[in-house]
């Protein structure tokens, strides 16, 4: 058995650059992500109430630990203005040694400061 990833990728969109920015700056605020980047719109084709829905997203993908994932996941929740936001966490299987330090430095709950 293996053990579960220390590191996380969050990703979630929303239909605007503005909110994309407030969610980042949220998140890394609170320290529940060392970092967030955002990505140029893409377009996301979706069924949604018995239809198919095509919109424009900005994608955000915030790095952050395991141990602050369901604060992160909380946070997305309570701040997102999706009925149903994409909240999905993907494992960082590998990475540099001293980036996935800082990660853990800045993701650390002020308590452990």
């Amino acid at each position: 058995m293996t053990a579960p990833p220390a590191w996380l990728t969050v990703l979630t969109t929303t239909d605007s650059e503005e909110k994309a920015h407030a969610l980042a700056r949220s998140a890394v605020e609170a320290r529940l992500a060392a970092c967030a980047q955002i990505s140029a719109p893409v377009t996301s084709v979706y069924r949604w109430q018995n239809a198919i829905e095509s919109s424009e997203e900005w994608q955000v993908f915030f790095k952050t630990t395991a141990e602050r994932y369901d604060e992160l996941e909380e946070c997305l929740q309570r701040e997102h203005d999706y009925d149903t936001p994409e909240i999905i966490a993907l494992p960082v299987i590998r990475g540099s040694a001293r980036y996935l330090g800082w990660v853990t430095a800045e993701t650390a709950p002020a308590a452990a400061l």
